[in-house]
């Protein structure tokens, strides 16, 4: 097949156009949502088993993305292909759930066995579907609608603005579903916790800060030659100066050796005490490692010390403890 000549300018209103169609498609969706919809996310919530999404084709595709956005925002969920469910995977169908079957024509042999079969083991079934009068409209316990006039394919052939309507109302779904769950951050953190976002929201300063023999800790006498050395052998751009009770009283930077060196010149005689930056600033352990990043960020600074509401000394954090642990 040839490649026609195209102008820029025909690709980009070929783009805009089936976006055009595409959203018209959504907010004639939107204006048919009702009681149905209403209907469907009360049997969703209060469904005793998982939800499962089934469909075949396009639909299919489509469901595999419902199922999943189901799952990580509070509502068990999976996706059952409609065809392999007629050769074994109908097993996983169990009393209890609610079957969500996805079938634009809905009139597909594969997609209404399964539902036969649903509503033999006494499941409820909910269909999305974009022909009202289909036999499985007719047969689903609920059915929302979700057909649409036009799709974006030239020949009016390739789903196109069926599936982003089908996609759509599943995420309207799954919206619904978790404001009425209270499913808040921190649950959606426990639903990702291998992403950024999982990180972000689960990860404390507790989990990644230093301590113990990691931590460059010097008293208040300490020479500048022990100051240093411990800077150095730590690494962390920094060196913790404590009383005689191992209480922080200040913190000597590579920021504070630069000034020093240019006020005083010979730093040799001198000792921890009289480089220190006094009344260090810390954080909480208990604090979002985010949250740290943002304070660290806020005032010019690349670690803090981590202390106890008593001010006890606990660990130390550096920006480049955040980065490594890909909280930022």
């Amino acid at each position: 097949m040839a490649i026609k000549p195209i102008t820029h300018q025909t690709i980009l209103a070929s783009g805009q156009q089936t976006l055009d169609i595409e959203t018209q498609a959504l907010v004639a969706l939107k204006a048919r949502m009702g009681q149905d919809f209403i209907q469907a996310v009360q049997s969703m919530l209060a469904c005793p088993g998982r939800v499962v999404v089934c469909g075949l084709g396009k639909t299919g595709h489509v469901g595999r993305k419902i199922a999943a956005t189901l799952a990580s925002t509070g509502t068990p969920a999976f996706f059952m292909h409609a065809a392999e469910a007629l050769h074994g995977d109908i097993g996983m169908l169990s009393p209890g759930d609610l079957l969500l079957a996805l079938s634009h024509s809905g009139s597909g042999e594969e997609i209404l066995t399964v539902l036969q079969s649903a509503h033999r083991l006494g499941n409820q079934v909910i269909a999305l579907t974009g022909h009202p009068d289909s036999e499985l409209a007719k047969l689903a316990d609920i059915h929302i609608d979700v057909s649409v006039s036009l799709e974006a394919c030239p020949h009016n052939l390739a789903p196109t603005s069926s599936t982003t309507a089908a996609m759509a109302m599943g995420d309207a779904l799954a919206v619904a579903c978790l404001q009425a769950r209270g499913f808040g951050t921190e649950d959606f953190a426990r639903s990702h916790p291998g992403g950024q976002l999982g990180r972000r929201l689960l990860t404390r300063v507790r989990d990644v800060m230093r301590q113990g023999q990691a931590l460059p800790i010097v008293t208040a006498n300490a020479s500048m030659a022990q100051t240093l050395e411990e800077m150095s052998r730590k690494g962390m751009g920094m060196t913790i100066i404590v009383d005689d009770h191992g209480a922080p009283i200040g913190i000597f930077t590579d920021g504070d050796l630069r000034r020093l060196l240019e006020q005083r010149g010979d730093i040799r005689h001198l000792c921890a005490r009289d480089g220190m930056s006094p009344s260090p600033k810390f954080i909480d352990a208990n604090m979002l490692a985010i949250d740290a990043a943002t304070t660290m960020d806020h005032r010019k600074i690349t670690q803090m010390l981590v202390c106890s509401t008593e001010g006890q000394l606990i660990g130390a954090l550096h920006m480049h403890d955040l980065m490594a642990a890909k909280v930022i």
